[in-house]
């Protein structure tokens, strides 16, 4: 393999950001160096960020292109292709796709039917074929408000690249929409029910929490350990949560909807996630804590693009100017995420790791992905 090599650029290291070029072949960086290369067919980067590929841990991005328009159905062969080609056009060169295990199946009207093992085999099967541009893990949400969470789990295996499994709990009045207006507001502006509908799926997500919560949530943390993932919590709300959260085995927390539960991750030694698009928006479309909020107070850790794959870069960066550090902001989004999910071989510009590396030209508030590659092969 031809050694790739970009110079005059400004590395983005652990330790922070000064020139000088990286050199990668055979699928790793095999060199970090100061001073110019001598040889011919390097690549020029005319001082931009030179950095690790980014690491998504908690993306729904799969989603809007399965289904781009209520009710349409996209072909899922084309849908993860696009989605894969839009990820790494935005610099991201690992993702766990989110999907989601637990279904209501007694409800056809709900929407909510099963449908995470076939769309694995998708996902998988196209890895497998050489088909994806970027490396792809599955991440299961295992939605303890529903009919179907522990036979769908079964389904999985350790063999199957299951890097996270995330305990949800959207019941209503609980972590995410403790404000019941604001689930109203989502529920019925996305599925259109009216009023007495909408007072009919309170009160049946409210019964099956209350039949089978328990046991879905203790078969989510059984699961979790044969498939070899880490364990991760949705929306901690309260201290007593995060207690629960830490007392499982959770490492990280995703979106926790309070300071009061960031602070508890923190005393728990748990890595606290939130959201690209809260930090850019300037906070929460759900009214819980803004991800700025956390940042200030020295309690964020990773972040994810969550519904807006080219947020993540966007908001590593403004982590980095909020900071003062750029290679703080980026390792937000790169190693971090890495280590709570115990990817030791990605996520850094050092050598021996491996060659995801990403070529960022900052544009006022803005930021461009000038290349991608991913075991130093351009994808984009």
């Amino acid at each position: 393999m031809t050694d790739v090599i970009l110079e005059n650029a400004m590395l983005v290291l652990p330790d922070g950001v000064r020139r000088g070029s990286v050199r990668m072949k055979e699928g790793v960086i095999v060199d970090i160096s100061d001073s110019p290369s001598r040889v011919a067919g390097v690549v020029d980067c005319e001082g931009d960020l030179v950095m690790p590929g980014l690491i998504e841990l908690h993306t729904d991005n799969l989603e809007r292109h399965i289904e781009p328009r209520p009710k349409v159905n996209w072909p899922h062969q084309a849908a993860i292709i696009a989605h894969d080609a839009e990820l790494a056009s935005v610099g991201i060169t690992t993702v766990f796709d989110a999907l989601r295990v637990g279904s209501v199946t007694s409800n056809a009207k709900a929407n909510y039917g099963e449908y995470a093992r076939a769309l694995a085999d998708e996902i998988l099967d196209l890895r497998s074929r050489g088909a994806l541009r970027i490396s792809h893990f599955l991440h299961l949400r295992a939605e303890v408000c529903s009919e179907t969470l522990v036979s769908e789990m079964a389904k999985f295996g350790p063999e199957d690249r299951i890097g996270i499994v995330s305990l949800m709990d959207h019941t209503p009045g609980e972590r995410q929409f403790r404000d019941v207006s604001k689930l109203r507001d989502y529920v019925c502006g996305k599925h259109g029910l009216t009023d007495e509908g909408f007072d009919d799926h309170v009160a049946s997500q409210r019964a099956l929490r209350d039949r089978l919560g328990a046991l879905h949530e203790a078969t989510a943390v059984a699961e979790s350990r044969r498939y070899g993932a880490t364990l991760a919590s949705h929306d901690d709300t309260t201290t007593s949560q995060v207690a629960a959260s830490a007392s499982h085995g959770v490492t990280f927390a995703e979106f926790p909807t309070t300071v009061e539960a960031a602070k508890a991750c923190v005393q728990h030694g748990i890595k606290v996630m939130m959201g690209a698009p809260n930090l850019i928006r300037g906070g929460s479309h759900s009214g819980n804590v803004a991800a700025s909020t956390l940042a200030e107070a020295d309690l964020l850790d990773i972040v994810s693009s969550d519904y807006v794959p080219s947020s993540l870069l966007s908001a590593a960066l403004l982590l980095g100017d909020l900071w003062g550090d750029i290679a703080r902001g980026v390792q937000t989004v790169t190693r971090a995420p890495a280590l709570a999910t115990g990817l030791t071989d990605r996520g850094q510009l050092a050598v021996g790791a491996r060659a995801d590396v990403l070529r960022v030209k900052r544009i006022s508030g803005a930021a461009a992905v000038h290349g991608t590659w991913v075991m130093g092969n351009r994808v984009a």
